[in-house]
């Protein structure tokens, strides 16, 4: 899964869909095109949200019906659910949201695949409890995605023994660039570390994830939202092409 943090505007949504789908078509790399129709949570009152959600959820129907491609978007209340689905093919629930019931069963009740991503807060062996709700609900089709555990008040680790224990339960997503954001206490701008997400991603690709998610923009300075988390995008072929090699590696 990738894509830039939320819909912009059309021009970059496509610029980094077709750009991202060929580099996964040329390495045989399964691609779902990622970005959130809007942001609900976000640190500073002043932080851009989107576009409006009529808006961008067409934008993104765009990019599934001329591009050919899966989408993926976030939703952030149970009432949310039906209406994305209507636009996408995967329903991600926030990290922070990997608890609410409602959200997860208005989300299973859609039949659209459900990525569930790990909340900071909570171990890998409790994600069993998310994927049960809703498979309980009716729907088989779950992801979960590892975005690293909350270490002190200001930085995140990733604690690799997640992917082995939730993968008992679903197929497990490493998100390479969320896991690296680091508040900063004087803005309250999310900030990250954008020269590490190599790193993590082959450790985790090492360690049998079974897929990416990753944040990536033609110019993350410039981007209106998660921008110091992402990978710049003419980056990410070079870094595929390393991760298909050790993705045979250790097959």
């Amino acid at each position: 899964m990738a894509g830039p943090c939320v819909v912009e505007n059309e021009a970059l949504v496509f610029e980094v869909a077709e750009k991202v789908s060929a580099i996964c078509k040329h390495l045989q790399i399964p691609y779902i095109f990622k970005a959130s129709y809007r942001k609900a949570n976000r640190t500073s009152g002043n932080s851009f949200t989107g576009i409006g959600d009529v808006a961008a959820l067409e934008i993104l129907k765009k990019v599934k019906e001329k591009l050919s491609l899966p989408v993926v978007t976030d939703i952030h209340t149970a009432e949310e659910a039906a209406r994305a689905a209507e636009y996408v093919d995967v329903l991600q629930i926030p990290a922070f949201l990997c608890r609410q019931t409602d959200l997860l069963i208005a989300a299973a009740h859609t039949g659209k695949i459900v990525n569930v991503k790990k909340g900071q807060f909570v171990s890998g062996e409790a994600m069993q409890f998310a994927v049960n709700k809703i498979k309980n609900a009716g729907n088989e089709k779950v992801l979960l995605t590892e975005r690293g555990t909350t270490f002190g008040y200001q930085d995140l680790v990733v604690d690799y023994r997640n992917l082995p224990i939730m993968q008992q339960y679903a197929p497990v997503v490493m998100d390479v660039t969320h896991s690296l954001q680091q508040p900063n206490q004087t803005s309250g701008v999310t900030g990250g570390h954008p020269q590490m997400i190599s790193t993590i991603a082959k450790a985790a690709i090492a360690a049998g994830a079974d897929g990416l998610f990753i944040e990536t923009h033609p110019q993350p300075a410039k981007a209106l939202s998660d921008g110091a988390n992402m990978l710049q995008l003419d980056l990410l072929e070079s870094l595929l092409e390393n991760l298909t090699l050790i993705r045979k590696a250790v097959l």
